[in-house]
């Protein structure tokens, strides 16, 4: 019976963020010409996150449908992707979205998020891009044990991947002329050092702190497997 609650919750956040990135590739108005075409919304991170939810949530309904018709040992490569992508970057990117952008909307809206977006994003959207992606993903955790990988191999991923958006950023930047957020063209070019730097810290402390979520949940069971000798 848990398993499958567990496989209906997945299949319904699934369908939830694929309805979310349908949705807002199907928006058109004449405002948003104001914002850079390159890249159009695959360079905003809110954007790309929804997309990484979608997969992971995605990779979770298989596992769970796998399992429902396989032995476990038949879907243990599905099982162990499942978790590197969670842990690695699903959770990370998800809270990182949360609190970045609610901790600039809060200081100064037209840094992250100009008003005339409303007239463009109901509000409910808006909530759905940057808050209610938190407590799924907590959720998430509280669901189902995820084993993470070792240190050296978690991080390294998470910071492939923020280097690889930051390096985004710069190069629409230097195609465009224009930042992909208000926030960058307030900044100098240490300012702008100072925030990616800040950013890459916080998302790392984010990182370290699912892993002890994981494990305040779910005890020693799901901590790394350490190399034999």
């Amino acid at each position: 019976m848990e398993r499958t609650s567990t496989c209906i919750y997945h299949f319904l956040v699934l369908s939830w963020y694929i309805f979310l990135i349908y949705y807002i590739s199907q928006t058109r108005n004449p405002q948003i010409s104001t914002i850079p075409a390159n890249g159009r919304q695959w360079k905003y991170l809110t954007f790309l996150n929804l997309v990484l939810q979608a997969i992971f949530y995605g990779v979770a309904f298989l596992e769970d449908v796998l399992k429902r018709i396989k032995e476990k040992k038949d879907v243990k490569f599905i099982t162990a992707f499942k978790d590197l992508l969670f842990t690695t970057l699903a959770f990370p990117v998800s809270t990182f979205v949360f609190l970045l952008f609610w901790i600039l909307f809060l200081y100064n809206r037209e840094l992250i998020y100009p008003k005339f977006l409303d007239v463009i994003f109901p509000a409910w959207l808006n909530h759905a891009m940057h808050t209610s992606i938190l407590p799924i993903s907590l959720a998430e955790v509280i669901l189902r044990p995820h084993r993470y990988p070792s240190k050296k191999t978690g991080l390294t991923v998470l910071t492939v991947a923020s280097f690889a958006y930051m390096g985004r950023v710069l190069w629409i930047y230097s195609e465009t002329g224009t930042w992909v957020y208000p926030v960058f063209a307030k900044l100098s070019p240490v300012g702008l050092a100072a925030f990616f730097s800040l950013s890459y810290i916080l998302i790392i402390g984010i990182y370290l702190l699912g892993e002890k979520l994981n494990h305040w949940k779910w005890g020693d069971m799901m901590l790394p497997r350490k190399k034999m000798k």
